[in-house]
């Protein structure tokens, strides 16, 4: 399994997630492949326990792959907004 992983700042309006809604703060995001060929998108407070999946996720890897998937999902949850995987 590959997988990338970032501590960034959401922007104002955070991160949606499918568990808890919007969160917000400095936050771990975890892009993994999966299985399936998809990626999972997860994120948790900085050095929490507990992952919440990012909304959108899992999503299909794009052409430039997964590392080019992780770049996108760390620029929309830096603008905030309720950020979602890219679909």
């Amino acid at each position: 399994m590959t997988r990338h992983e970032d501590r960034v700042k959401a922007g104002p309006g955070g991160v949606m997630t499918d568990e808890v809604g919007v969160v917000t703060g400095e936050l771990d995001v975890v892009t993994a492949s999966e299985p399936d060929g998809r990626a999972a998108v997860l994120v948790r407070y900085a050095d929490a326990d507990e992952w919440y999946t990012v909304t959108g996720s899992p999503a299909p890897v794009p052409p430039g792959g997964l590392s080019a998937l992780h770049a996108e999902v760390l620029g929309r949850v830096q603008e905030g907004g309720g950020a979602e995987v890219p679909r």
